[in-house]
């Protein structure tokens, strides 16, 4: 038999599948090659699909749906217009009355705007702080310079502009240490209000003692047997003593026995120390001025029963404290609900001034509970608090990020009675 002839015996021997594959010419090499050739053959098929759908699945069919007008039976009933309210206008709290309270110091100016909330209590809504340094060369000239006062300027533009946005129902504007110092404190308001229309008041020192202690007061330990709250300030530091031997009441101020202010705040120790570059000895030199002015204070001893023992602390609220507790937390970025309320230990406290203190600017800078508009400042604010705690060891230090403005708002609000009148309105909802 010829060789054409066998070929065609064989082939009509095979079955009709297998004689299909074997007229298919062979298909070239693709990139399925490595795989068996039954599932390389159903890959490239579906591939082939694939490309002529356009490289994608074929799209499942959609209804075709009926645009319905608003308001028609299928669709419902019309949702009502709405407009999104600032935090001010919400419906909860349309009603309450909004208060506003500005302190403008040496180093910084701040605002802060609340609403009343539950008795004793506020919620703020608004709050702008800045550096603005009023204060700098006030030691050495004796009136505020004009770089400063343009910087205090600015900050107040921004405050004033805050205040416009809202219907304020109580507002106190207040101006402390380098106004109240400076030969040119009171033509610098005069300006203030000539250009954006607000009022700013100068405050005595008693005054600013004791709105650091209706700021703070609800952070003293209410079984302490005494305490002592410091305001380490740009130009003055307010120290103020609380007898609460008898038990603490709601109004803490008048646990206040002796007060005093020192005339020594961050920014004017750091311009006769220096702040960038402090040796030990400088430190230590400032530590023993800031003593030399504690000495001076008539009632500095009067907690002694009180002092060093387990029902005494010391409270806080400055730029100086705050910023030790966020070093002490090792916050990235500092976080007030943090530190607001921190108890630190007194060997705690130690280790961070000297921790501080052996600290370069350069890495004073770098940390971020610093920085740089700090990082000249805060090795005075370290030796005032270790004058303080000299004078009055503690077993605990806690930390306040609050201060002379929550004081105002809450003795705005105590004044307006809005706390009374929440109180007789809950007792008549009850008796209803």
């Amino acid at each position: 038999m010829k060789d054409g002839e066998s070929e065609k015996a064989s082939i009509s021997r095979l079955s009709k599948r297998q004689r299909r594959r074997r007229r298919k010419p062979a298909a070239p090499a693709t990139a399925h090659a490595d795989l068996p050739p039954v599932l390389g053959e159903k890959v490239e098929k579906a591939e082939a699909a694939l490309a002529r759908q356009g490289g994608g699945l074929p799209a499942a069919p959609r209804k075709k749906q009926r645009r319905r007008r608003r308001g028609s039976p299928a669709a419902g009933p019309a949702k009502p217009q709405t407009r999104t309210l600032r935090p001010a206008e919400s419906p909860t709290q349309s009603n309450l009355p909004i208060y506003a309270a500005l302190d403008l110091g040496t180093n910084n100016c701040r605002l802060l705007v609340a609403v009343p909330g539950r008795p004793g209590q506020f919620r703020v809504i608004d709050a702008f702080s800045r550096i603005v340094r009023l204060g700098e060369g006030l030691s050495r000239t004796g009136s505020l310079a004009k770089p400063a006062m343009d910087r205090a300027l600015a900050a107040l533009t921004v405050c004033r502009q805050k205040l416009a946005a809202r219907r304020i129902t109580g507002l106190r504007l207040i101006a402390t240490e380098a106004c109240r110092s400076a030969a040119n404190g009171e033509e610098f308001l005069e300006r203030v209000h000539k250009e954006l229309g607000l009022d700013l008041e100068i405050v005595s020192r008693e005054t600013e003692a004791r709105l650091a202690v209706s700021g703070c007061g609800s952070l003293v330990d209410r079984a302490a047997r005494g305490a002592v709250l410091f305001d380490i300030g740009g130009g003055s530091s307010e120290i103020a003593l609380l007898d609460l031997s008898a038990g603490a009441t709601r109004r803490l101020s008048n646990h206040i026995v002796d007060w005093t202010s020192l005339p020594v705040g961050v920014v004017s120790l750091a311009e006769r120390y220096g702040g960038r570059n402090v040796s030990p000895e400088q430190f230590q030199a400032m530590v023993d001025d800031v003593s030399s002015h504690i000495a001076q204070f008539p009632g500095k001893d009067r907690l002694a029963e009180h002092v060093g023992k387990a029902g005494f602390h010391l409270l806080g609220t400055s730029g100086t404290v705050t910023t030790l507790a966020g070093v002490h937390l090792g916050l990235e970025r500092y976080d007030r609900r943090q530190v607001d309320g921190l108890w630190l230990r007194n060997a705690e406290v130690s280790e961070l001034v000297a921790r501080i203190c052996d600290w370069s600017f350069e890495e004073r800078i770098a940390n971020p509970c610093i920085g740089s508009e700090r990082a000249d400042l805060v090795l005075a604010g370290c030796a005032i608090l270790e004058a303080i705690r000299r004078q009055w060891p503690a077993p605990v230090l806690r930390v306040a990020d609050r201060g002379l403005r929550e004081g105002l708002l809450i003795e705005m609000m105590v004044a307006d009675g809005v706390w009374r009148r929440e109180s007789q309105q809950n007792r008549m909802r009850q008796s209803a």
